[in-house]
């Protein structure tokens, strides 16, 4: 019995300790999230210009195909 109190006891502190220590953001965590924002804005922009490229070299291929044939 001793012992489901020292647990509850345990688990209920250690969750309030959790819930408040995730209230507020310090700024190394709002640089971090500054940081994993622009590396995804740029990781998007990587993938459109490798799209872009690569629907042009089709493109290319397909008028020397044409002109081939």
């Amino acid at each position: 019995m001793k012992l489901d109190k020292l647990a509850l006891t345990t688990l209920l502190m250690a969750t309030f300790i959790g819930l408040t220590a995730c209230q507020e953001k310090g700024p190394a965590e709002t640089a971090g999230e500054n940081i994993d924002n622009a590396v995804e804005e740029m990781g998007d922009k990587v993938e459109d210009a490798t799209d872009n490229a690569g629907d042009t070299v089709e493109e290319m291929g397909d008028k020397i195909e044409d002109k081939t044939d």
